[in-house]
């Protein structure tokens, strides 16, 4: 039984087999049927020469000759590459600036105080370490520390207490500072210092404990 083919030559289904039952062209919609005997499409003209023909330069006369194009000698491009701006190298290149080391910044060595030194009546000298601390006689009690300027041992020391007075330094006052802490009294210059007032200490004042003029000292302050 021949197979349903599809008639229509510029179908994709022309002259293919179809299922027996259909009725129509799948592609085209055109109606089918048995189709015996396939008319192959008419072959059209090919403008290709056979290869043992020798190509003719003759035109058919029915044909004008083909327009082949040429282009002018002024017919250029359009395209022109883009055009750069020039480069100003002055504001490119910086100049090197001369190295210029950083001269030290001078740093004073810190602030000390001066020394104060008490020479006592008998060429005996006593050192303050430090810029302040008490005047008077070491304890016998273990455990208390001795006074920063240790009066023991000198003659009449019994009239020295154990905290006799407090010295320091004032960097307000650019001074030492004495306090009388005592019991029997200080006199700085023959003068009665007040228990509990701060006066000034100068170079070569006279300092006396007690009132019978039995411990007397004299300030350096170096």
């Amino acid at each position: 039984m021949p197979a349903n083919r599809c008639p229509n030559p510029s179908c994709e289904y022309f002259n293919r087999a179809l299922p027996n039952n259909a009725k129509v062209c799948p592609w085209c919609s055109t109606p089918v049927g048995p189709v015996n005997n396939v008319v192959s499409p008419t072959p059209q003209p090919s403008n290709q020469q056979p290869s043992n023909q020798q190509p003719s330069n003759q035109q058919p006369s029915n044909q004008p000759p083909p327009v082949q194009y040429q282009r002018p000698a002024t017919d250029q491009p359009n395209y022109q590459p883009p055009q750069q701006a020039p480069v100003d190298y002055s504001t490119v290149y910086q100049p090197r600036v001369a190295y210029q080391p950083i001269p030290p910044v001078y740093t004073p060595p810190p602030q000390r105080a001066p020394a104060l030194k008490l020479i006592h009546s008998t060429g005996r000298e006593f050192h303050l370490v430090g810029e302040g601390g008490y005047i008077g006689r070491r304890s016998q009690s273990p455990g208390i520390a001795p006074p920063e300027i240790d009066l023991t041992g000198i003659p009449s020391e019994g009239i020295v207490s154990r905290r006799h007075a407090r010295v320091d330094w004032d960097w307000s006052q650019n001074a030492y500072m004495i306090v009388d802490m005592s019991t029997n009294g200080i006199y700085l210059n023959n003068n009665s210092l007040t228990p509990g007032m701060q006066y000034r200490l100068l170079n070569g004042d006279s300092l006396r404990f007690g009132q019978d003029n039995l411990v007397n000292f004299t300030v350096y302050i170096v």
